[in-house]
């Protein structure tokens, strides 16, 4: 912005007083369609930006964003969370709010930071992610009373803002298109019970087993950490059942699970698609590029971050939002994984 451009320079260069310009660009005010534009042009035409420090001062604000998360100390790359990343950074921007990134380790006492940026007020509210049952960072805030929207729930009885992608429907879409390409033995590749999100998505698998009328043999769901090893590991002891109980199809709750699975598929010999279907979760940027491409379930992440940001920051202005927990859909990309099933 130009040296010394002022809400009153604006307001002179649109022929109105600088309290209307004030109180436009804070949204405060309605004005005829012809004088907002007049005062967009002036904003545009003198570069003017908003004095966020100046204002902050004034309204007592940090106009920062809190946001943690758990780090990943085995240097795996996680796209969903850069995704997500980019996706609250920008939203929050172009309402002149900043993230401030802080991680937490479950195993330290992870609420001193939150408590620590509530008291020196260095934080007008939060955004959680990698959300567990109990999480005691909702239990906290729901106690402080301090704003907060999060990525996914935690326990049915607390009452909170949140957004989510229902997983649950996610794993039925991708074990019923198993189903419609003519599978009939599909197992599932899960994380371990305590995982929120894993329970979800598998309940998802087992209701579209359920509507398809196939029996699910126990040794089809196997449960570990979301690892391609474990997936390697687990595809190989299904392929080692029986010719009559070895799954065709394979559904698995995360991508890293079905990239495992396909590299057992082909070293035990058996082709990919035409022989054993598989799907993953997630959509990574890479899946696609994989021989043959792996059919995976797309979240809308962009779109999460977005309304995520949206919420705090109307609760923030001191609106209450109409919906306090939003559930968005994601996509089947159907590939080669999934497809061409031959049976025998």
């Amino acid at each position: 912005m130009p040296k010394g451009i002022t809400l009153k320079d604006v307001a002179r260069r649109a022929g109105v007083s600088y309290q209307t310009v004030s109180k436009l660009l804070r949204d405060e005010i309605k004005v005829s369609p012809d004088t907002r534009a007049r005062i967009e042009a002036a904003v545009a035409e003198l570069g003017y930006k908003p004095n966020t420090a100046g204002r902050s001062l004034r309204t007592k604000t940090s106009l920062l964003i809190g946001y943690s998360w758990k780090p990943n100390f085995q240097s795996r790359v996680n796209p969903i969370l850069e995704q997500f990343l980019r996706s609250i950074v920008q939203a929050a921007e172009q309402s002149n709010y900043h993230i401030l990134l802080f991680p937490y380790c479950i195993q330290d006492d992870m609420l001193t930071a939150y408590r620590d940026l509530i008291r020196t007020n260095r934080i007008d509210g939060f955004i959680l992610s990698d959300l567990i049952y109990d999480d005691p960072r909702v239990e906290l805030l729901l106690e402080l009373d301090f704003p907060f929207v999060a990525f996914g729930s935690s326990n049915p009885e607390w009452e909170f803002f949140y957004v989510d992608v229902d997983g649950r429907a996610g794993l039925r879409m991708a074990t019923s298109h198993l189903v419609e390409q003519g599978h009939k033995r599909i197992a599932a590749l899960a994380w371990p019970p305590n995982s929120r999100v894993g329970k979800a998505r598998l309940n998802g698998y087992l209701e579209a087993m359920q509507k398809a009328g196939i029996q699910i043999d126990q040794d089809w769901i196997l449960r570990s950490e979301g690892t391609i090893e474990f997936g390697y590991q687990a595809t190989n002891t299904l392929l080692d059942l029986p010719e009559t109980r070895r799954p065709t199809g394979i559904v698995t709750i995360v991508d890293s699970l079905a990239i495992g699975a396909m590299r057992a598929v082909t070293d035990r010999g058996f082709i990919i698609g035409s022989e054993v279907g598989i799907t993953g979760f997630d959509d990574s940027p890479f899946v696609q590029c994989l021989s043959p491409g792996l059919t995976s379930l797309r979240q809308p992440i962009d779109e999460v971050g977005q309304i995520t940001i949206k919420l705090l920051v109307d609760i923030l202005s001191g609106k209450k939002p109409e919906e306090r927990q939003i559930m968005l859909t994601p996509e089947l990309i159907i590939r080669g994984s999934s497809l061409g099933f031959k049976q025998h």
